[in-house]
Order: structure tokens, then sequence, then C-alpha cells
């Protein structure tokens, strides 16, 4: 049972992270050019958009999971 409550709690703190958020960035290094035993790398930053109705769902369904919980608890 308390799986269950962690779990609603979990996905409306995740969506809403998303909410606020929006997007996230990671950087990642390629090699660019490599001759012999030299490397050349760049590191690039890349931006992934979250849309919101994913944020809406994610706190929308954890709302339910907590309402669910506590009409089975009683």
């Amino acid at each position: 049972m308390k799986n269950t409550l962690i779990l609603g709690i979990a996905l409306i703190l995740i969506g809403a992270g998303i909410l606020a958020y929006g997007q996230f960035s990671y950087r990642s290094r390629e090699t660019v050019l490599e001759i012999g035993p030299l490397k050349a790398t760049a590191e690039t930053t890349k931006t992934v958009p979250m849309p919101p109705i994913l944020g809406w769902a994610l706190v929308a369904g954890g709302a339910c999971v907590l309402i669910f919980f506590t009409k089975s608890k009683t």
C-alpha cells in the first residue's frame, strides 16, 4: 500500500518538474578528426524539449493514483 502512495507522489513531482523546466540539456563529446595518434574532439550541448501535456498527464495520473489509494484504504 505504501508503494502506491510513493508512486502517486513521485508522478506528481516528476510532472511538476517537467512543467517547471520544460526542457533538459546534456553534453556530449564527439570525435571530429582522427589522424594517427592525434584526435580532435568537440563538445556539444543538446537540448531536449519536453511537451507540457506530458507534465499535466503525469500530475493527473499521480492524482488519480492517490485518489484510488485513499478510496481503497477505507
